[in-house]
């Protein structure tokens, strides 16, 4: 007689209910991941874009009066400004002349 060799439908059961059982737990992991690794870009998009908006007062005596005076500018962002990675527009306000971290 015969042995067939492979796997019972139970040791199966069992691979797969532990494969679940690991993917339960690393993709919330690896998409918390993602989610705080977007907003750190965001945040330091922000830090730079401010910066730049120091530079433009220092260079030109004056606040500028719109965002796109520094953001279009190549002087300031010779590759273009940086872009949020949650697709939001930066919005600048001409009261404090700084861009403001938005929330996600």
């Amino acid at each position: 007689m015969r042995q067939r060799k492979g796997f019972t439908l139970v040791e199966l059961l069992i691979v797969v209910l532990i494969l679940g059982a690991l993917a339960a737990i690393a993709i919330p992991r690896i998409i918390g991941g993602a989610t705080s690794a977007k907003i750190n870009a965001c945040k330091t998009n922000v830090d730079l874009i401010n910066s730049q908006i120091e530079l433009y007062y220092a260079n030109e005596a004056e606040w500028p009066s719109a965002l796109t005076d520094v953001t279009e500018n190549t002087d300031y962002f010779p590759d273009g400004a940086p872009e949020c990675p949650f697709d939001t527009d930066y919005s600048y306000s001409s009261e404090t002349h700084r861009v403001q971290n938005h929330s996600h």
